[in-house]
């Protein structure tokens, strides 16, 4: 396992993901009572806020276990199963780096 690949790939998602909760963070502020849009336009502002502030919690989970896994890469038992105990394919691991189970115990 090339483990300076993997961790390359984890800094580019690191700096994807704050990016994205940059973004998220300033679709999500609060829609102020007296900007005049209509009844049904206000509600969709509620609505794309309710959907920005999901997406922004899961991308500060993902940003946290992206740490995390930067933080482990050098272990170990980095890119082993937790559960099973197998080795994760280098595949999987590229394609999420925070991966931390193989795509059987996964499910």
């Amino acid at each position: 396992m090339n483990k300076e690949q993997i961790a390359l790939r984890i800094k580019e998602e690191i700096e994807s993901t704050a990016k994205s909760i940059e973004t998220f963070r300033e679709l999500s502020k609060p829609i102020a009572p007296e900007n005049a849009i209509g009844r049904v336009s206000r509600m969709d502002a509620i609505n794309n806020k309710s959907v920005n502030e999901v997406a922004l919690r899961k991308a500060e989970l993902r940003l946290k276990n992206l740490q995390v896994a930067m933080s482990k890469i050098h272990d170990i038992d980095f890119g082993i199963c937790l559960r099973c105990k197998n080795v994760i394919p280098i595949a999987r691991i590229m394609l999420l780096p925070q991966s931390v189970f193989c795509v059987n115990c996964a499910k």
